[in-house]
C-alpha cells in the first residue's frame, strides 16, 4: 500500500527523499459519480506509463465540489491542477481568463473523433478549453417487467401526462417500489436540471428577450404542479435529499418503476454488477408536454486546467489520457464495454463491442446530437442553455430557485406562492448582477 503525504508538491517518507519524490504531484477535483470513481481506480495505469506524474483526487458530491472549485478558481488559490467542470462553466470561465486552452493537442488524440455538439459546447472563441470526460442528454428509464405485468407500453417519446398515468398505476410503496424517481435535491445542477427541461417542454423559459424573469408564467406553474404531484404522490419518501447519485441507486436497487435523468446512467443500470434490474431496464426519450424543444438537455462533465495550476503541462497530459480513445478501450477491457464513458467520441458508437452490449446507444447518440442549447424553448430567449442559463449569476439563481422548489415539494409553500417568491428572487439577483446589460 502506498501512502501519499502532499507537502509542497513533494513525497516525504520515513526514509528521506527518494527518486519518487521528484515526480510532479497533480490534484484533480471531481464529482463522486460512478464514471469518475472508475477514472480514479484506473489512474495507476496512467502513473505506470507516466512515472514522472502522480495523481491525487479530491472527490466530493456535486453541489459541494462545484462550490469549492468556483471559490478556488475565482480566488486564484491554485489548490487544484485539473477540474471536473461542465459546459456551463467553460465559456464563462474561459471569458474570465481562468482556464488554459488546449492548444497543440497531439495528433494521436484525434480531435476530429469528438462529437461536434459536445466539442462546441466546451469551446469559446474557437478554442477548446476543456476535454469531455463524458457527455450526456436526458432520457426515460423504465422497468420492462413491471410495464409488462401491468399491461402498459412505454412510447418512444412519452408525454408527461402519460408518465403520471404510468406512475400512478405502478406505484407500490408497500413492496418498496415507487412509480417514479426524480431528482429533488436542491441545486442548479440537481433538481433544477430536470425541472428546467419540464418547464421548456411546457413552452416556458427562464427569461424573455429583455431578461425579465418568467417564473410566474402558466408554463412554470403547470410544470411545478406536475413535478410536485409526481414526486409526492408516486415517488420515494425524502425526495428532497435525492440527487442524481441517490436516484440512480434507487433505480438500480429495483425501487423505481421509472426514472427520468441523465443518459450516462444507461451503462451503469445495464450492468448486472451494479444493477439488480439490469435485464429489465427499458429506454425511451425524455418526456415532453406541449413541445419537444428543450425537453432533453445537453451536458458534459469535462476536465479543464485552471490558470492557477502550478503543474499545467502535467495536468494536460493526464486529461488527454483520461479523455482519449485509449482510456475508453481500457475501461472496456477492465470494466466491460457497457461501462465506458459515453457521449464524447463518434468511434464509441461505431465500436461493435459497445453496440453489442449497449441497446441504448443509438437513442443516446440521437438525444445528444438533437439537443440544441441555442434553441431551448418554444419562445425566443436571450441565452444559451437548456437546463441552465449561460450567465454567471445563474449558478446562485438556479440554486436558490431549487431550494424554493424543494419547499414547494415539502409543502412549505404553494406552487403560486413559491414561484412568485422565486421570480422576485431571480429579478433581484439579476439586477444586482447588472442585467439587463446596457
Amino acid at each position: 500500500m502506498r501512502i501519499k503525504f502532499l507537502v509542497a508538491g513533494l513525497m516525504l517518507g520515513a526514509g528521506g527523499m527518494t527518486a519518487a519524490q521528484a515526480a510532479t504531484q497533480i490534484t484533480i477535483a471531481t464529482v463522486n459519480n460512478p464514471d469518475m470513481q472508475t477514472m480514479e481506480k484506473l489512474a495507476p495505469a496512467f502513473e505506470k506509463s507516466h512515472p514522472d506524474i502522480k495523481v491525487n483526487f479530491v472527490t466530493l458530491p456535486e453541489n459541494e465540489v462545484r462550490q469549492k472549485m468556483t471559490t478556488d478558481i475565482a480566488t486564484n488559490a491554485g489548490q487544484y491542477d485539473a477540474l471536473m467542470i461542465s459546459n456551463y462553466e467553460v465559456p464563462i470561465w474561459a471569458k474570465n481568463g481562468w482556464l488554459v486552452p488546449f492548444d497543440n493537442v497531439p495528433a494521436s488524440y484525434d480531435e476530429s473523433d469528438m462529437i461536434p455538439t459536445v466539442k462546441k459546447a466546451l469551446s469559446a472563441n474557437g478554442k477548446l478549453y476543456a476535454m469531455p470526460f463524458y457527455a450526456e442528454s436526458s432520457m426515460t428509464y423504465y422497468r420492462k417487467d413491471l410495464f409488462k405485468k401491468a399491461g402498459l407500453t412505454m412510447p418512444e417519446h412519452p408525454k408527461w401526462s402519460q408518465i403520471q398515468q404510468f406512475a400512478k398505476k405502478l406505484n407500490d410503496p408497500k413492496n418498496n417500489t415507487y412509480g417514479i424517481c426524480l431528482r429533488g435535491l436542491p441545486g442548479w445542477g440537481e433538481n433544477m436540471a430536470l425541472f428546467s427541461t419540464m418547464v421548456n417542454s411546457y413552452g416556458g423559459r427562464w427569461f424573455d428577450m429583455n431578461w425579465k424573469p418568467q417564473l410566474t408564467s402558466s408554463a412554470w406553474k403547470k410544470a411545478a404542479t406536475e413535478y410536485k404531484n409526481l414526486v409526492t404522490k408516486y415517488g420515494p419518501p425524502g425526495v428532497t435529499s435525492n440527487g442524481f447519485t441517490e436516484s440512480e441507486t434507487l433505480f438500480a436497487n429495483g425501487q423505481c418503476a421509472m426514472w427520468v435523468d441523465s443518459t450516462v446512467a444507461a451503462g451503469y443500470l445495464s450492468d448486472p454488477a451494479n444493477s439488480k434490474v439490469a435485464k429489465d431496464v427499458g429506454f425511451a426519450q425524455s418526456p415532453y408536454a406541449t413541445t419537444k424543444k428543450g425537453s432533453h438537455w445537453l451536458y458534459s462533465w469535462a476536465l479543464a486546467v485552471p490558470k492557477s495550476s502550478n503543474h499545467k503541462e502535467a495536468a494536460k497530459t493526464f486529461i488527454e489520457w483520461a479523455t482519449s480513445k485509449k482510456y475508453i478501450d481500457l475501461v472496456g477491457q477492465k470494466k466491460g464495454w457497457v461501462s465506458v464513458p459515453p457521449g464524447t467520441r463518434k468511434s464509441t458508437y461505431e465500436n461493435a463491442e459497445y453496440k453489442k452490449v449497449a441497446p441504448f446507444a443509438s437513442l443516446v447518440l440521437n438525444a445528444i446530437q438533437t439537443a440544441d442549447p441555442k434553441d431551448p424553448s418554444a419562445k425566443p430567449v436571450p441565452y444559451t442553455g437548456i437546463q441552465f442559463v449561460d450567465i454567471p449569476p445563474f449558478q446562485a439563481i438556479g440554486t436558490r430557485v431549487g431550494q424554493i422548489l424543494a419547499g414547494i415539494v415539502a409543502g412549505q409553500t404553494s406552487v403560486d406562492q413559491g414561484l412568485s417568491q422565486a421570480n422576485s428572487v431571480t429579478k433581484r439577483m439579476m439586477q444586482q448582477a447588472g442585467y439587463p446589460k446596457k
